[in-house]
């Protein structure tokens, strides 16, 4: 095996390792459109324009991804958003 297909090795290894997962948020009938945005923001730390754009997909689609990463990274995020009446789940 050459050194580079052994690196390719490696780094195939490390990539499933550091597998990302997402949060997505669900549509419910419950929340405005400002709070689901404002919750986004704080919460998620997107831009005014991603936290508007993830709303209207929300609303229209029933669900989006609003975040993505590691597992440790986005469990406290989706619990804080459920704390706050939204419908999350990780996947």
């Amino acid at each position: 095996m050459s050194t580079i297909e052994k690196i390719q090795e490696e780094l195939d290894v490390l990539i499933q390792e550091t597998k990302k997962h997402e949060i997505i948020l669900h549509n419910d009938d419950v929340n405005s459109f400002d709070f689901v945005i404002d919750s986004l923001v704080d919460v998620c730390e997107h831009t005014l324009e991603q936290a508007e754009q993830c709303s209207i997909l929300v609303h229209h689609k029933g669900k989006c991804a609003v975040k993505t990463g590691e597992y440790k990274d986005l469990e406290p995020r989706c619990s804080k958003l459920l704390e706050l009446g939204l419908s999350a789940e990780i996947i």
